[in-house]
C-alpha cells in the first residue's frame, strides 16, 4: 500500500532536493489514476469551475462544490496527501469564515492540507486557520481569483519591483504559518530566489525548474480542456480527440445498425422462446 506524505515528509524532500509531483483532481477515477500513477499530491481546485462546469473563471465556483469533489477525490485516492482549494470568498470576508470554511475541508471531505491565494493581504486568514491546527498552502503570482486586478490571466514579477513584492509577499506567507507555498505564472529567476529564501516547499506552476515541486491542471495535461492552454503546460496526452473519435465511431456504429451486436446482448434458455411464442399465440 502506498505510504500517504506527511507536511514533514514535504519539508524533508525539499531539504534533499527530491521534486515532489502533483496535478489537480476534481473527481474519483482521476484520483485513483493519480494514486495508482504514485503521485505525491493532489489539488481538488478551484479550476473544477472552467474544467468540470464550463464556467468562464473561478469566482463563481462554491464552497459546497468544492467540498463535493474533495469527497470524491478522497475517495479515489485514500493515501494520498490531497489539498482542497479554497474558493472566492471563502475567505475573504474576515477570519472567522476563513477558519470556519477551511475546517468543512478537514471534517466533510477529510483533507490533508488547504490553499488559498494571495499574499501579505491574506496573511490575517493564514495564520488564523493555521492558529486553528490546520495545515495552510500559500498561492502568489497569477492569482486567478483575483486576475482582474491583475490585468487578466497574464505573467507576475517580471520587473525588479513587482518581483519584490512577490519576494515579501511569499516571506510574510511564510511568517504566517503557512507550511508550503505555490508561485503561478513567475520567471523562473524569481521563483528560484523565493524557493532559496523560504525553507518551506516552494512549489511552481509555470514559475521554472527550480522549485520544489511542479503542479499540472490535470485536463490540460491529459487534452481534455480545450478552451485554452496556458503557454506553461506540457500535453501528455490528448483525451479529447481520443474520445470524440471513439464517440464518433459509436454513433456510425448504432446509425448503422452494427452495434449491438449477438455478442453484446443475452439469450433466452433453451426452448423458452418457442413456449413464449405458444402463450401468446393463445392470447
Amino acid at each position: 500500500m502506498k505510504k500517504k506524505l506527511s507536511a514533514l515528509d514535504l519539508l524533508e524532500m525539499k531539504r534533499s532536493g527530491k521534486k515532489v509531483v502533483w496535478v489537480t483532481a476534481y473527481d474519483y477515477w482521476t484520483a485513483q489514476f493519480a494514486e495508482a500513477a504514485d503521485m505525491d499530491m493532489l489539488l481538488v481546485g478551484d479550476s473544477l469551475g472552467m474544467c468540470v462546469y464550463g464556467y468562464e473563471g473561478t469566482v463563481p465556483v462554491t464552497m459546497d462544490q468544492c467540498i463535493c469533489h474533495a469527497e470524491a477525490v478522497r475517495r479515489g485516492a485514500p493515501n494520498t496527501f490531497v489539498i482542497g482549494d479554497m474558493p472566492f470568498l471563502s475567505y475573504q470576508v474576515n477570519n472567522d469564515e476563513a477558519v470556519r470554511n477551511a475546517g468543512r475541508f478537514f471534517k466533510e471531505a477529510r483533507m490533508d492540507a488547504i490553499k488559498l491565494e494571495g499574499g501579505r493581504r491574506v496573511c490575517p486568514q493564514v495564520k488564523a486557520i493555521a492558529d486553528g491546527g490546520m495545515l495552510v498552502m500559500g498561492h502568489i503570482g497569477l492569482t486567478p481569483q483575483s486576475s482582474g486586478q491583475l490585468g487578466g490571466f497574464k505573467a507576475q514579477g517580471r520587473t525588479a519591483e513587482t518581483a519584490i513584492e512577490l519576494i515579501e509577499d511569499a516571506l510574510a506567507i511564510q511568517e504566517a504559518g503557512a507550511f508550503s507555498l505555490l508561485v503561478e505564472a513567475v520567471p523562473p529567476e524569481v521563483c528560484k530566489i523565493i524557493r532559496d529564501r523560504l525553507t518551506i516547499p516552494v512549489y511552481s506552476i509555470g514559475a521554472g525548474v527550480d522549485a520544489d515541486g511542479q503542479v499540472l491542471i490535470v485536463s490540460d495535461l491529459l487534452g481534455v480542456f480545450q478552451a485554452f492552454t496556458p503557454k506553461f503546460v506540457k500535453r501528455y496526452a490528448d483525451i479529447a480527440e481520443d474520445t470524440i473519435n471513439a464517440l464518433k465511431a459509436y454513433v456510425d456504429d448504432v446509425r448503422s445498425a452494427s452495434f449491438p451486436e449477438p455478442k453484446h446482448g443475452y439469450t433466452m434458455i433453451e426452448g423458452e422462446l418457442e413456449k413464449l411464442m405458444a402463450e401468446l399465440g393463445k392470447r
